[in-house]
């Protein structure tokens, strides 16, 4: 019984006490900082540090799977997608590599896995032959956090309508750079595939002014394209888009 009262550390670095001691087959861990206890543990798995506990922040310091019907076996395709969004918000490479997720994060509710897989599996659908993408930013423009309420599966060809290229971009409006062989400002726009040259114009101002009249009605084209297959409420925002130098 000399065991009871024990304190070690696993090996994430958690504090761990010996609350209950049967034999070295049969002893209870309670984690403090989590509030939590593992029933039934091995002493000898104790001692080696092998003890985990599902609240402790393994991805990236802050997500963690905690306790529920869902796991990252059954749960795979859940599991990369809420990993990845993890790691974009809190991996510094990551964020190096894409500027845009430079300020953002996971909502406290999200940071537990069981709550990001439950809203997976009612939330995610399909499109044929078209790979998924987890948007936190058409619903509700330049926002940073992911969470059930601004975040939505969309189709990866509707997703490149909206994706900033902040490192290739210039000094002057979105859709627009100067043309020194013309001394004119040349207005153009990708459909996703390739970019449609739009003209030659005086002022930056005229230039982007085309570029935001054919992308609003470009967005709306391709909105009505998918309007059988999205959401209602992604077509209503893709519909509502409004196109603005900073994009």
């Amino acid at each position: 019984m000399g065991r009871l009262g024990e304190i070690g550390y696993n090996n994430f670095g958690s504090k761990m006490k010996i609350i209950k001691y049967n034999d070295s087959y049969n002893i209870d861990v309670y984690f403090e900082e989590y509030n939590w206890i593992f029933y039934n543990a091995r002493y000898g798995n104790f001692k080696r540090g092998k003890i985990r506990c599902p609240y402790e922040p393994t991805f990236v310091n802050k997500g963690y799977i905690g306790e529920g019907k869902f796991n990252t076996v059954d749960n795979k395709e859940a599991f990369e997608v809420w990993r990845k969004m993890i790691r974009r918000c809190y991996d510094n490479k990551e964020k190096i590599k894409h500027s845009t997720y430079e300020k953002a994060i996971v909502c406290d509710e999200w940071l537990n896995f069981q709550n990001f897989a439950e809203w997976y599996e009612e939330n995610y659908y399909k499109v044929e032959n078209e790979k998924m993408d987890l948007d936190k930013d058409i619903l509700y423009k330049r926002n940073k956090i992911y969470s059930p309420k601004t975040c939505i599966f969309v189709p990866h060809r509707i997703n490149t309508l909206f994706i900033k290229k902040d490192k290739n971009r210039g000094i002057y409006p979105i859709g627009v750079s100067w043309d020194k062989d013309k001394n004119k400002f040349s207005s153009r726009c990708s459909n996703g595939k390739k970019y449609k040259f739009l003209g030659y114009y005086n002022t930056p101002q005229e230039a982007f002014n085309v570029y935001k009249t054919y992308k609003e009605i470009y967005i709306k084209q391709v909105a009505d394209e998918y309007k059988l297959y999205i959401p209602k409420k992604l077509y209503d925002a893709m519909y509502k888009w409004e196109v603005d130098m900073n994009d």
